[in-house]
């Protein structure tokens, strides 16, 4: 076998184990934000090899990777863990959270369109119609409202670091103490927020959303936790 089949041979393996890497990440990863690995879980190697269908390489690796972004820590003769936040950092992430959410408005008031304001208008009505006791539901419906807009102000390292702040809120956030009776009014913010993007208001829109998620934090630091 001459020297530039093994390279080839090598480079083949090492991109192989790399993608399979980056797929037990993101595996890893959807287990973690939906709850089922919460905080503080330690990860069994074993055990999530055997069940993502991957050898303890590229694992571990993905495990290295999801420590890079935050969403896990290494112990060293102890194992990998989900990662804790406290609530000092969570009020650090919410208040960059709140200034990304500003930019997203400002930019996002100056180029919308009205196929995008039709899609957010449709998404607030969605968060209108959900019972006050259907909390899951009007969580998972607030979260897709506020990525879509950073999608839609079209900056992809603002939308990178947005996700990525969300991804380690997700590690400290309650969903179920989000008051019932409250969400009506978030209801209602966010369809101020989308009638400020229509008018072009530029600052109002920024204003809006900076409000709406200081007010997250604010609930956060009265309650000890994220609402």
């Amino acid at each position: 076998m001459s020297t530039s089949t093994v390279t080839r041979e090598a480079a083949l393996a090492l991109m192989q184990s790399t993608s399979l890497a980056r797929l037990a990440a993101e595996s890893v990863e959807a287990l973690i934000l939906a709850g089922e690995l919460g905080p503080g879980a330690r990860l069994n190697e074993a055990a999530l090899a055997q069940r993502l269908g991957v050898s303890r390489g590229p694992l571990r690796e993905a495990l290295r990777l999801l420590e890079e972004g935050g969403l896990v820590r290494q112990e060293k003769n102890r194992g990998a863990f989900v990662r804790e936040i406290p609530l000092a950092e969570a009020a650090e992430l919410y208040e960059l959270r709140a200034g990304l959410d500003a930019t997203a408005g400002r930019l996002l008031a100056t180029r919308i369109t009205p196929e995008q304001l039709a899609e957010l208008r449709a998404l607030t009505a969605a968060m209108s119609a959900v019972g006050e006791h259907e909390v899951d539901r009007f969580h998972e419906l607030n979260l897709g409202f506020h990525d879509r807009l950073v999608v839609l102000a079209g900056n992809t390292a603002l939308l990178e670091t947005y996700r990525r702040t969300t991804r380690l809120l997700a590690l400290f956030r309650r969903r179920n103490l989000l008051a019932p009776r409250a969400i009506p009014r978030f209801a209602e913010e966010h369809a101020a927020i989308v009638e400020r993007l229509a008018a072009g208001d530029a600052a109002g829109a920024g204003e809006a959303l900076f409000a709406h998620a200081d007010g997250g934090r604010r609930r956060m630091l009265a309650d000890g936790e994220l609402g």
